[in-house]
């Protein structure tokens, strides 16, 4: 581990994201799979969620896995906190996102652990 930074979670961070809409933020490994530089939330970077078993998983309970998970700035909230707005993204404070978005390349596997 290089650095650890504060992070902000969905409104039910206890768990493992299962279907779309549970306010989960996925666990397991992933990797960067994109970079926007254009993010509403500063800056972003996304996460290959779903794989292949998060995709069976909400399949088997009939339900979307969901998708578009990011490790993405505060967009201007102070400190990126308050009432749950990532929508199971992992968000941290602009500055803290502009210090990652530097280092992480597309490719970069990330484990996110409960």
């Amino acid at each position: 581990m290089l650095k650890a930074y504060a992070i902000d979670l969905g409104f039910q961070p206890r768990g493992a994201k299962r279907v779309e809409g549970d306010g989960k933020t996925p666990e397991g490994s992933y990797v960067i799979d994109r970079r926007n530089p254009k993010s509403r939330y500063h800056l972003s970077l996304g996460i290959s969620y779903p794989n292949a078993a998060d995709i069976a998983r909400a399949r088997a309970l009939g339900r979307s896995p969901g998708g578009d998970i990011f490790i993405h700035g505060s967009g201007g909230r102070p400190d990126g906190r308050g009432a749950d707005w990532t929508y199971g993204c992992i968000a941290v404070s602009d500055r803290d996102m502009a210090e990652i978005y530097s280092m992480v390349r597309v490719g970069t596997r990330i484990d996110i652990n409960p």
